[in-house]
């Protein structure tokens, strides 16, 4: 994964999450913050989090297959953290088509 990337997911972390990103970047690190927060927030209660599962747009289906598991906290944060990948891939390719549109051409 590039370092672009794990910047804007640390940013997300941060902004979304209130949480402190590690200073060595990767995906383990990453999840591994968003599957304590998620026991905190599974610790609330259900309707805190399944608000929340429903905010940042976790499939419900996804979401099911998971629970249960013996490590549900971990597969969670793992959907969370691909999630939150999907939308920054999204928006940098949204990006990319904004500055291949001819500057003649935008409005």
């Amino acid at each position: 994964m590039n370092d672009q990337i794990l910047q804007e997911m640390a940013i997300a972390l941060e902004s979304e999450w209130q949480l402190e990103a590690p200073q060595m970047l990767s995906e383990e690190a990453i999840i591994t913050l968003l599957t304590d927060k998620i026991l905190a927030i599974i610790q609330q209660g259900p309707n805190a989090f399944y608000r929340l599962m429903y905010r940042i747009d976790i499939p419900e289906k996804r979401l099911a297959k998971v629970l249960g598991n013996d490590d549900t906290a971990r597969e969670i944060a793992r959907l969370v953290y691909n999630r939150q990948l999907e939308k920054i891939t999204s928006r940098q390719q949204h990006r990319q088509q904004q500055n291949d549109i001819d500057p003649d051409m935008k409005w």
